[in-house]
C-alpha cells in the first residue's frame, strides 16, 4: 500500500466561500472568524485568496475544526476562484436574498460543479427590508440550481452574516456535508497539497501560502511546486505564529523559495535539497513542454501583416508598454484579466515585464529606456531607491498606483485613447457650378459662377469636378459678390473668384470646397 494511504485519520474539511461581489462573502468570513478583514478592503472587493481556520462547535458541544477559503466574488479575479474550487472539499454559494442570482454567482456554481465538490447555499442577508427567501429560491432554481424543499438536493441555510442568524446552522451543515464525505489523511505521508498563493516580501523574499491536503509538513523537509522549491526552515500558520509541524487541511506559509510558483500549482514534499532540485528542474521542464508553442499577436500586428504588396509596410503598429506590479500572484491575474478587455483596433497593449512586489529600480530604469512605457502598480508603491530614481528621471517616466481595479483599467483605457492616431476627414462646405472663365495666368485664373448648396469661403480648398469625375485641386484666393470682395458666398448667389489650380477649369465644370476635420468616431 502506497505511504500516503497508509494509517489514515479523518481530517477536517476545506470550504471554498464562493458568490457574487457585495453578496456578504468576506461579511461571513468575518462573522466567523471574529476578525474584520471587510473595513481595509478596497472597492468592498477581496483582492487575493485568503486561508482562516475557524473552530465550529454544535449543539452537543462537540468541537470540529473548518479552514475557510475566501475568495474574490468580481469577474476580473475568474482565475482565483477557479483554483480556491479546486483546492476545497466543500463550497459555500452566497446568495443575496434582496438580488437572488447574478452573473458570478453563476460562475461560480459552474467552478463548483467543474471541481466536482459538494455545496451548500447559504441564503445571505435574511434581515434586509427587500429579503425574500422564495423569491431567492426560485431565481436558484432558474439557473439550474435546486435546493432541497424545492425540487432538488442542494443543501440551503437562511443567514445574516452581519448578525449572525443562521451561521451556526451553517456551520453545523458544513460539518454533515464533511461526515458524509468521509475526509481522510494519512500520518505516514509528507504533506502535499496547493499553491494558494504567492508573494514578494522585500524582507522576507519569496513568501508562499500552501494549503495541505494529505500528510504533515515538518521543519527540515523541502518542498516543490512546479519549478520552484523551498527547504522548510520554519512554518507559520495562518495567523503568522510559528509551529514545529503541520497536517492536512491547514493552510501554512512557508518562506525562502528560489523562485515564485504559479498559484494553483500542486506542491509536494520530499526529505533532501538534492531530491528537492531534480523534481523542481524536471517539473519546470514539463511544464515548459506543455505549453503552447504559438505566440498570440496583437490585432493591431495581424493587421499589419495582412497588408497587400506595394503597401507601405515601414508603419509600426501602435502599443501601449506596460510595466504591471501588484502585491501577490492573484492581484496580477485580476488586473491582466482586466486589461485584456481594454482593447482599440489601433493601438494594443503591451506588457512589457509584470512581477510581484514594490516597483523597483529594475522597473524604473526598464521605463526609462523607452518614455512611452507606464509602469502601473496594484496595491504596491515604489520603493525607496525607485523612488528617488522616478523623482530626478528626465524626461519623466509614468508611474501610477492603485488599490482600486477598475480606477487602473480606466487610467488605462485614457492612456490608449490618447495614443490613438488621430484621422481626418474632408467635409464638404459648399457646391457651386462655374458658368464663365474669364482669363487664366499660370495657375492662376478667374472664373464666376454660382453657389447650389451650402457656401464658398476664401481660403477655401476646393475639387474640381469635371462629368463626376474629380480633375483636380485648388484654393479660393479671392471671392466677389456683385463685383465687391466678399468672405463668402451663400446658396442661390453668382459670384466671381480668383482660384489658384494646377487644373483647367471650364464652363460647366463644378467646384466642391471642402475643410478638413477631425475625424469624431
Amino acid at each position: 500500500m502506497p505511504k500516503d494511504q497508509q494509517n489514515l485519520v479523518r481530517r477536517s474539511p476545506v470550504v471554498v466561500v464562493m458568490g457574487h461581489i457585495d453578496h456578504g462573502k468576506s461579511t461571513l468570513l468575518d462573522y466567523i472568524r471574529k476578525a474584520n478583514i471587510v473595513s481595509g478592503e478596497a472597492g468592498g472587493i477581496t483582492q487575493h485568496v485568503g486561508a482562516y481556520e475557524a473552530i465550529s462547535q454544535n449543539a452537543a458541544g462537540e468541537k470540529h475544526l473548518i479552514t475557510f477559503l475566501d475568495t474574490p466574488g468580481h469577474e476580473a479575479f475568474c482565475s482565483i476562484r477557479e483554483r480556491g474550487a479546486l483546492a476545497a472539499d466543500i463550497a459555500i454559494l452566497v446568495v443575496s436574498a434582496e438580488d437572488g442570482v447574478k452573473p458570478q454567482t453563476v460562475e461560480a456554481f459552474r467552478e463548483i460543479k467543474a471541481a466536482g465538490i459538494p455545496f451548500i447555499v447559504a441564503i445571505n442577508k435574511i434581515d434586509k427590508p427587500n429579503a425574500d427567501i422564495d423569491r431567492t429560491k426560485t431565481s436558484l432554481g432558474e439557473h439550474e440550481i435546486y435546493v432541497e424543499g424545492w425540487g432538488g438536493d442542494v443543501p440551503w441555510v437562511a443567514i445574516s452574516a452581519i448578525q449572525g442568524t443562521g451561521v451556526p446552522e451553517l456551520l453545523e451543515m458544513i460539518q454533515l456535508v464533511a461526515d458524509m464525505a468521509d475526509l481522510k489523511t494519512s500520518t505516514e505521508a509528507l504533506a502535499s497539497g496547493a499553491v494558494i498563493e504567492s508573494e514578494l516580501d522585500t524582507r522576507k523574499g519569496i513568501t508562499v501560502t500552501l494549503l495541505i491536503k494529505n500528510g504533515s509538513l515538518h521543519i527540515g523537509n523541502f518542498v516543490v511546486a512546479g519549478g520552484a522549491w523551498t527547504p522548510v526552515r520554519y512554518i507559520e500558520d495562518f495567523a503568522g505564529h510559528k509551529i514545529e509541524q503541520a497536517g492536512a487541511s491547514s493552510p501554512v506559509v512557508i518562506v525562502g523559495w528560489n523562485e515564485i510558483p504559479d498559484c494553483g500549482d500542486s506542491f509536494v514534499t520530499v526529505t533532501n535539497k538534492k531530491e528537492a532540485e531534480n523534481l523542481a528542474l524536471t517539473q519546470a521542464a514539463a511544464k515548459r513542454a506543455a505549453q503552447p508553442k504559438a505566440t498570440s499577436v496583437p490585432a493591431a500586428t495581424q493587421a499589419a501583416d495582412k497588408r497587400k504588396p506595394g503597401e507601405n509596410h515601414d508603419t509600426e503598429p501602435i502599443t501601449l508598454p506596460l510595466i504591471i506590479k501588484a502585491d501577490v500572484i492573484g492581484s496580477l491575474d485580476g488586473v491582466k484579466f482586466e486589461l485584456a478587455k481594454v482593447k482599440h483596433d489601433k493601438v494594443a497593449i503591451k506588457i512589457v515585464n509584470e512581477g510581484i512586489g514594490e516597483i523597483n529600480e529594475k522597473d524604473v530604469k526598464l521605463a526609462q529606456s523607452d518614455p512611452q512605457i507606464m509602469i502601473l502598480g496594484f496595491n504596491v508603491i515604489p520603493d525607496k531607491k525607485a523612488a528617488a530614481l522616478i523623482e530626478r528621471s528626465v524626461p519623466p517616466i509614468t508611474v501610477q498606483t492603485f488599490k482600486i481595479i477598475y480606477e487602473l483599467t480606466e487610467a488605462v483605457k485614457a492612456a490608449l485613447l490618447a495614443k490613438v492616431p488621430k484621422e481626418y476627414i474632408e467635409q464638404i462646405i459648399g457646391r457651386a457650378k462655374i458658368m464663365a472663365t474669364f482669363s487664366k495666368d499660370k495657375d492662376r485664373q478667374v472664373v464666376g459662377g454660382k453657389v447650389q448648396e451650402g457656401l464658398l469661403e476664401n481660403g477655401a480648398a476646393i475639387r474640381i469636378i469635371r462629368r463626376e469625375a474629380e480633375i483636380g485641386r485648388g484654393t479660393i484666393r479671392e471671392l466677389q459678390q456683385q463685383k465687391k470682395r466678399v468672405s463668402e458666398v451663400r446658396e442661390g448667389y453668382e459670384f466671381g473668384t480668383l482660384i489658384e489650380a494646377k487644373a483647367e477649369i471650364a464652363a460647366g465644370d463644378k467646384i466642391e470646397a471642402v475643410r478638413t476635420v477631425e475625424k469624431t468616431s
